[in-house]
């Protein structure tokens, strides 16, 4: 393994759980551009994701490292909701999410940035939401604007009586697994 750790991701949340496992790492975000008209969910649609973000930042490099490309997705019914279009695509997510459980799936992808080799994981979680109003819903929307995160909501700062129950590693809900990443490492 080389042993520079290049994060390609913007994330506070997962540059918070690289942090919490003591992984040296310093972070150059992706230039990579999400392709966000695909809304069927597959697992290779999300690993590929992962790894175009890792790959991306091979050529902005300036010496070997291992790249940790992630992407997470909320899964509804085999629809991918990704990040939400302002306000009213926020509340829309949220309402198609309460009472129900959806799954919520990280890829992590490693990339030696010297031979580009690779090893990638999935994780998946499952989050069941409380029925909820849409006065909760507007309320959660206006505080915690949750404009930049997956299925428009984050587990972490949900407020009580959100979140029925969840199922599966927290860490992948809130960005990465750091038992996975730490096993790609």
């Amino acid at each position: 393994m080389v042993g520079k750790i290049v994060l390609a991701s913007s994330s506070p949340r997962r540059a918070d759980i690289m942090t919490k496992v003591k992984v040296k790492f310093e972070i150059i975000p992706s230039p990579y551009i999400e392709d966000h008209t695909t809304t069927v969910f597959s697992y290779e649609f999300v690993e590929n994701l992962a790894y175009n973000k890792a790959k991306a930042v091979i050529p902005l490099l300036k010496e070997p490292a291992e790249i940790v490309g992630a992407d997470t997705v909320v899964v509804l019914d085999g629809e991918i909701l990704g990040k939400p279009s302002g306000r009213q695509g926020a509340f829309e997510m949220l309402r198609k999410l309460s009472g129900k459980t959806h799954s919520v799936v990280t890829s992590i992808v490693v990339i030696n940035s010297e031979t580009e080799e690779y090893k990638k994981n999935s994780t998946t979680s499952y989050v069941t939401f409380e029925n909820l109003t849409d006065k909760q819903i507007l309320d959660y929307i206006d505080k915690f604007k949750p404009f930049d995160k997956a299925g428009s909501y984050g587990i972490q700062e949900m407020p009580e009586g959100y979140i029925k129950s969840y199922t599966g590693d927290l860490e992948n809900i809130i960005g990465m697994s750091s038992a996975a990443l730490l096993e790609l490492l």
